[in-house]
């Protein structure tokens, strides 16, 4: 009589993660490890503390979630976005949907937000008016809308792509005093003019010959969203006079931009007339964003 041949034991979590992680790292993902917790907790349906849980208890994988994350090592390691994948980015105290067609909001841009929702806050009004010019994704104007529940947050985006997924996160999150636009920040929202009191942005500033390394950015973010002109800073001009037209006076505007290019900026904007430009640093201590007011 044939015996039949034992079934392999299951790889256990431990182990799984560990050959994810090489795999990643030998790809050159920057962060293998937590890649790869987040891509097994995705596979899990659980948190990446839930993972971590089970590599202390000595958990087996289960076949159908060994196949699942095989899988998802996979696509990872040939650099497609880890928020592609699961289908959610972080951003401040929001899980925002994302994928092809829009920006992956990146952690740099919350300090940016904050910036945003301080001023926004500061405001006297009882029912101040922003606007986030170039949303892609809805991550400053949801961070608004939601931080700052008595204010009119409007949001605008030019791309179709990724104004439906402005749309999706906006009807997932439930901010009702959010109100999105399909639109060019060149003349977006004529009947405001004159009455916000916060203009936010993150505006493309990439210069159009520093193409990213990562491929991540390099292939799969929207061109649109990443490329701004010779110097970076064509999108960034077009947005001064904007939310100047927009804004009241004393109004905030709220720029994002690459780690050298604050002192061009802070030139712009007081050439178009804007007082007390500055410029913030995030927490890697690399310039991140300049503000100015509305004269």
């Amino acid at each position: 009589m044939t015996l039949p041949a034992p079934r392999p034991a299951a790889a256990s979590v431990r182990s799984a993660l560990s050959e994810a992680a090489r795999i990643l790292a030998d790809a050159g993902v920057p962060d293998p490890d937590v890649d790869a917790e987040l891509l097994l907790a995705h596979v899990r349906g659980e948190s990446r503390g839930g993972v971590q849980a089970a590599v202390i208890r000595g958990d087996a994988l289960a076949p159908e979630h060994a196949a699942a994350f095989e899988a998802l090592v996979e696509r990872r390691a040939a650099r497609v976005p880890l928020q592609h994948i699961t289908g959610v980015a972080h951003f401040r105290h929001l899980d925002l949907a994302v994928g092809p067609g829009v920006f992956v909001p990146r952690p740099e841009t919350e300090m940016v937000a904050q910036l945003a929702i301080d001023a926004l806050r500061a405001d006297p009004s009882p029912e101040p008016v922003a606007v986030d010019l170039g949303t892609g994704s809805g991550a400053i104007a949801l961070a608004l809308a939601t931080e700052v529940p008595h204010a009119r947050v409007h949001a605008v985006e030019k791309s179709p792509d990724a104004h439906a997924w402005t749309l999706r996160n906006a009807e997932r999150i439930g901010a009702e005093n959010l109100r999105v636009v399909l639109g060019d920040l060149a003349d977006a929202l004529p009947e405001l003019d004159g009455t916000v009191a916060v203009v936010a942005s993150n505006p493309p500033y990439v210069p159009d010959d520093a193409i990213p390394r990562d491929p991540e950015v390099r292939l799969h973010d929207p061109a649109m969203a990443l490329y701004g002109g010779p110097d970076g800073l064509d999108v960034v001009r077009v947005l001064s006079r904007t939310a100047a037209r927009l804004l009241r006076p004393g109004g905030v505007l709220v720029i994002e931009h690459g780690e050298w290019q604050g002192a061009p900026i802070r030139d712009l904007l007081t050439a178009d007339g804007w007082r007390g430009a500055a410029t913030h640093p995030d927490l890697t201590m690399r310039d991140r964003a300049t503000t100015a007011i509305r004269a």
